[in-house]
């Protein structure tokens, strides 16, 4: 099946972008051409420099998308100074000012959704129907903050003798934001919103494994009128995101990822004394009483477990279900669950595409595999996958995987597997209950389903994370604050509470009569 042609919304670069002999999105045709950096205004190439480029793959086939230069320290110092330079004339400007740009941005996001939505499930794999989402809460959060940047104010404080204080809230600076290979796009907008509506610049850099589409957000926030800098986007692993985070001209850090990495990047900020946004990982309680809508609770259960492939960060892949109603939730679950059409990402009716990478994949068969070592019972998938299209056998698909008899100490249950895996276990009473599933690291989110709100509420109280659902579950609308607790992070993305993680508080103090001194 061929997807509509693009052509004709595409800017000739944009063309050159998506299309090497072929005029239709279709998995399997596209090669990426053009330059994947951004600083200066516009798309930086990088065949001068001499490193070591690694392939950049296609989860759908396997194929090679492209190559992937790493950007040293010359390119990072490059796009920190280009940032540096549009922040001076971007924090200058009114909150109503900044807020036209980012509202035009919008808009051309939202005329652009379907080309973005199908590069971003080339580039990552997810089915097209999600990617369109997320590519709409790209752009609902830029608008929500948009909004937010003509309400930033301060504070006046009347004193004695017709002194007065006040307060002023003021942009960082350079502020730099990494992310992570399960939502490109969608993370590109959640960090550099935020920023730039407070009147920062950022550099961005994606992750090696997904680098496709942040610099046509880059490219978007241009053409809607933005200064050259404002967002720059540098390509690299490891090495890059360490220069970043290094270097004297940042003021902040934001990272979406990993616990480990996530502690080595707020080990190097603090170098630097640096303010850091950590939205890590999660290994997230989903409750299930015996007095819930069980049809809503099942489907909850599927949205906390099989959204994106299960790679994202949010799932609740420790599903506790109360023990009376536990058989009849299995074999719901399992029937939903084995009727998931698994297959080509960009094709309408496929609701689960393939993995992001084939490391990651047999990273995920392999907590499959310890499971069933360590007692757990597979009640249906957990198996690789070939698509009947042969263009597809060599991506990287596995069927979504019901785990039953899981108990406490299991790895499958403690450790984080970023996948299509759900491991359900059962329980007797409410304290008991949270007990174990406070019993973790971390805490990023947690759901409960009941009808009584009573117990909702006082249960939601006595979870130890920081976004809680009740009946229902991985909604995140861009209005309402995002973020974990204990190892899960440190900060808050979205909501009007992220104003104060990108900006800074200046207290002035003004004397109306004679300095009364000691001296």
């Amino acid at each position: 099946m061929k997807m509509p042609l693009l052509t004709n919304l595409l800017t000739p670069g944009l063309r050159a972008l998506h299309f090497s002999g072929t005029r239709s999105a279709s998995s399997g045709t596209l090669h990426i051409k053009d330059a994947l950096n951004f600083w200066c205004g516009s798309r930086v190439d990088l065949k001068y420099v001499k490193s070591k480029s690694e392939p950049v793959c296609e989860p759908a086939t396997g194929r090679v998308l492209c190559q992937l230069q790493a950007c040293g320290a010359a390119e990072v110092d490059a796009a920190v100074k280009s940032a540096s330079a549009a922040f001076t004339e971007w924090s200058r400007l009114a909150g109503m000012e900044r807020a036209r740009v980012m509202l035009e941005a919008a808009r051309i996001i939202e005329k652009r959704r379907e080309e973005i939505a199908e590069l971003e499930v080339v580039n990552n794999g997810k089915s097209i129907t999600e990617a369109r989402l997320d590519v709409d809460s790209a752009r609902q959060c830029i608008e929500y903050f948009a909004g937010q940047s003509t309400t930033l104010s301060g504070q006046h404080v009347q004193l004695s003798g017709g002194s007065f204080a006040y307060t002023r809230r003021e942009p960082l600076g350079v502020c730099v934001g990494i992310g992570a290979w399960n939502y490109p796009f969608q993370i590109a907008a959640w960090k550099s919103a935020p920023a730039i509506a407070c009147g920062n610049s950022m550099v961005f850099k994606p992750s090696p494994v997904t680098p496709v589409t942040a610099v046509l957000l880059a490219e978007i926030y241009s053409q809607a009128g933005a200064p050259e800098g404002l967002l720059n986007v540098v390509q690299g692993g490891e090495e890059t995101g360490s220069l970043l985070c290094h270097h004297p001209s940042v003021a902040k850090v934001s990272f979406t990822g990993s616990v480990p990495t996530g502690k080595k990047i707020m080990e190097m900020a603090s170098r630097g004394v640096k303010p850091v946004t950590l939205e890590l990982g999660g290994k997230s309680p989903l409750i299930i009483f015996e007095d819930s809508d069980l049809e809503n609770a099942i489907r909850g259960a599927l949205m906390a477990n099989f959204l994106s492939q299960g790679q994202v960060c949010s799932n609740g892949t420790r599903v506790f279900v109360q023990r009376s109603i536990l058989p009849r939730f299995l074999e719901e679950v399992v029937r939903r669950t084995k009727a998931i059409q698994i297959g080509d990402p960009l094709l309408e009716e496929t609701r689960m595409g393939a993995l992001v990478s084939k490391p990651h994949l047999e990273k995920v068969m392999g907590y499959v595999k310890q499971a069933k070592k360590e007692g757990a019972n597979v009640l249906c998938g957990g198996e690789p996958f070939t698509p009947t299209d042969p263009k597809l056998k060599d991506g990287y698909y596995m069927t979504p995987c019901v785990l039953d008899s899981c108990t406490d100490d299991m790895t499958c249950v403690k450790e984080e597997i970023f996948g299509p895996v759900m491991s359900v276990l059962s329980f007797d009473t409410e304290d008991e209950v949270l007990r174990r599933a406070n019993d973790s690291p971390l805490g990023l989110a947690a759901g409960v389903f009941t009808k009584d709100v009573k117990r909702a509420h006082r249960v939601i109280e006595n979870l130890q994370a920081g976004s809680c659902f009740i009946n229902n579950y991985n909604i995140t609308p861009v209005e309402v604050p995002f973020g974990g607790y204990k190892a899960s992070g440190i900060g808050r993305e979205n909501g009007q509470v992220t104003i104060e993680f990108y900006s800074q508080l200046k207290t002035v103090f003004v004397e109306m009569g004679d300095v009364d001194s000691l001296f």
